[in-house]
């Protein structure tokens, strides 16, 4: 789910995302899951946010704060 599997995937995969945010890498996937099973539906928590900037800036990886937000809801057309 998005925007957390895009992330995730940039950044090397729920292991490396595990070692920068200090969470286990179940916490991580997680992150790509639905609510309804346990997941936070795409998003991932906010104070993980800094951590994972950080770190693509360090590597070199393009990725902003606006990457982090949920895609707007397309409406549908009347």
């Amino acid at each position: 789910m998005e925007p957390a599997s895009t992330i995730i995937t940039k950044l090397g995969g729920p292991n490396a995302v595990a070692e920068i945010t200090g969470v286990h890498r179940t916490r991580v996937s997680n992150w790509k899951r639905s609510k309804a099973v346990g997941g936070t539906g795409g998003t991932i928590p906010f104070n993980h946010v800094p951590k994972l900037l950080d770190a693509a800036r360090e590597r070199g990886i393009p990725l902003s704060a606006d990457d982090f937000l949920p895609a707007p809801k397309e409406e549908s057309a009347a």
